[in-house]
């Protein structure tokens, strides 16, 4: 068996985390699984949108796997000890993060990091680095997801938040019965896979442009973002296509 899947169903590439006896535990041979396979959908031009799982329906992933950092004495993790979208890794496609259980830790960043989230109604999230003695430099962004003070609860707590009240904090996108988690999903990524894909892309960049810059510097940015998009073929097709009543066909330039 293998410790991570990757799975293409239509446009929508699902990488999950196949390690359910260990409640998605990230050893090693997971966290190179996911590093391949978020490498095999940057270069999967059949896949326009990427939704990571884990099996079962106990745990996302319940994080770093405790017994084997015990085993290796891990200190400081290097920066590429697991793939965090974005920072070590860039994935310019959308990610949906379908949380089907508990999100602790390491499995908290895999979702956080993901561009969208969907949780089951039994999912919960903790950063429960505090309770074990290891550390969350990956959680900065996380004051900039939700309210800072909820953000320092979480973090100085480590108690976890259910579904509910993530939802409550924005740092889900919907809330959907455990039996719905995948046909849930697969809709949502097929919608935005159905859009003109220079577009969305521009989009996803333009999202963290604020976090990362001042607004008159975020504004510039756009700018440079999104002119060409409007100087795609893309972009005289779909009014071509509002105009004629038809489907649009996205060429993707």
């Amino acid at each position: 068996m293998t410790a991570t899947t990757y799975e293409l169903r239509g446009t929508v590439a699902w990488l999950t985390i196949n390690r359910p006896e260990a409640r998605n535990a990230l050893n090693s041979e997971v966290r190179e699984g996911l590093f391949a396979g978020a490498r095999r959908f940057n270069h999967d031009d059949a896949a326009k949108v990427l939704v990571l799982t884990g099996a079962g329906d106990r745990a996302f992933c319940a994080g770093g796997d405790l017994k084997e950092m015990a085993d290796t004495e891990l200190r400081v993790p290097p920066l590429d000890f697991l793939p965090q979208f974005g920072r070590n890794i860039e994935v310019a496609k959308p990610t949906i993060a379908a949380v089907n259980g508990i999100a602790y830790a390491g499995g908290f960043l895999l979702a956080q990091n993901c561009d969208l989230c969907i949780a089951s109604e039994t999912a919960t999230f903790a950063i429960s680095e505090v309770k074990v003695g290891r550390g969350a430099p990956w959680a900065v962004p996380l004051s900039w997801l939700i309210p800072p003070r909820v953000a320092m609860q979480i973090l100085l707590t480590g108690d976890p938040i259910d579904a509910a009240r993530a939802y409550e904090l924005g740092l889900v996108n919907d809330v959907v019965p455990a039996a719905d988690l995948h046909e849930a999903t697969q809709r949502l990524a097929e919608r935005i896979a159905a859009n003109a894909p220079l577009s969305v892309l521009a989009a996803k960049q333009t999202v963290r442009l604020v976090a990362e810059n001042s607004l008159t510097r975020a504004y510039e940015e756009a700018e440079r973002i999104w002119e060409p998009v409007y100087l795609s073929q893309d972009a005289q097709e779909g009014p071509a296509a509002f105009r004629d009543r038809r489907r649009p066909k996205w060429r993707g330039r």
